[in-house]
């Protein structure tokens, strides 16, 4: 017998944190996920978790889960298969340590990845941006903080985890400014400022103060905000601005959607996929493209203009006869 427990927190202390130094979010992503499939085992075979074996986690059980978590939990096709690649991945390294149980790990790898629909993003148009940004009460402090923190949401497409994480020390108001963050993958980038953000920058982080390493949106005590709490004062205002603009009731927005708002400004402003990609800190190209230019209608739109209609015969196009134009016109 095999014993899961000692396996799987040497998954997670050596090659989770020790080699692989994923990132606290994957680490925490991956560990919701198997205490949910831990519980289910325990439900299902009546044995605590950490007397649980590896050969009791075999391809029918695991299927159980995935379609517990689809009819019972109400997840989504993407958060099934997100579970699934968790579970994956503490296989593969299953593998290299146990190998008599090679068949059974074969098996749970082959499951396959559930296909899900692929929406078009959700974005706002400039009515609706400027109706959010003027939601917040700035004669509050945290009306100010929110205010600020919404424009650089929208000007910098930041996703909420580098919002969150910002310091004071990653701005930079003066000549070349913009603010550094570290993204998915532990990638470092810089994000250039436009001149209204630059403005409100200056003013919060005057009234803000602060150490170089402290939060640059703080708490009333001083602590980051969380992502839980970016996606609350988002809803808030929006339900605020949603009387002056009740599109925005239709939209849902969330802080992502504030993300892909700026990537649609920089595209239709008419900046290459490529750039967006960096801007966004995407890795790979063809993400940008099929998110985004699937997403831009005028597009679409520009490309039928150009289309032939089904109607007119081909052929190239010759100019009436300048008498006959003349008589057609009397």
């Amino acid at each position: 017998m095999s014993a899961l427990a000692p396996t799987l927190e040497a998954w997670f202390t050596d090659r989770l944190v020790g080699q692989r130094h994923a990132s606290a979010n994957t680490v925490a992503a991956y560990r919701d996920a198997w205490r949910l499939l831990l519980q289910f085992a325990k439900s299902q075979i009546r044995k605590e978790p950490s007397q649980l074996d590896i050969a009791d986690l075999d391809a029918q059980l695991i299927g159980d889960f995935l379609n517990h978590l689809e009819q019972h939990r109400n997840n989504t096709a993407r958060t099934r298969n997100a579970r699934l690649a968790a579970i994956r991945s503490f296989f593969r390294y299953a593998a290299l340590r146990h190998p008599e149980h090679a068949s059974l790990i074969a098996r749970v790898l082959d499951i396959p990845t559930k296909r899900c629909e692929r929406k078009e993003v959700r974005h706002l148009d400039q009515a609706e941006v400027d109706a959010l940004l003027a939601a917040p009460d700035r004669d509050t402090w945290t009306g100010r903080r929110d205010h600020v923190l919404l424009d650089v949401a929208v000007q910098t497409g930041l996703r909420v985890s580098e919002l969150t994480g910002l310091r004071v020390g990653d701005v930079e108001v003066g000549t070349g400014a913009h603010v550094r963050c570290r993204g998915k993958g532990r990638k470092e980038r810089c994000t250039p400022l436009a001149k209204e953000t630059v403005m409100l920058l200056r003013e919060w982080m005057k009234e803000r103060g602060g150490l170089p390493d402290e939060p640059l949106f703080p708490t009333r005590r001083g602590a980051p905000l969380t992502r839980s709490a970016v996606g609350c004062l988002v809803a808030n205002h929006v339900e605020t601005a949603a009387e002056r603009c009740p599109s925005l009731l239709t939209k849902r927005p969330t802080p992502h959607v504030l993300r892909h708002t700026c990537a649609m400004s920089l595209l239709h402003s008419g900046c290459d996929t490529s750039v967006i990609a960096l801007w966004l800190g995407h890795e790979n190209v063809d993400t940008t493209a099929r998110i985004y230019l699937h997403g831009d209608l005028s597009i679409k739109e520009r490309a039928l203009e150009r289309t032939r209609p089904l109607n007119v015969k081909p052929g190239r196009y010759r100019p009436a006869d300048p008498l006959l134009a003349f008589l057609a016109g009397l």
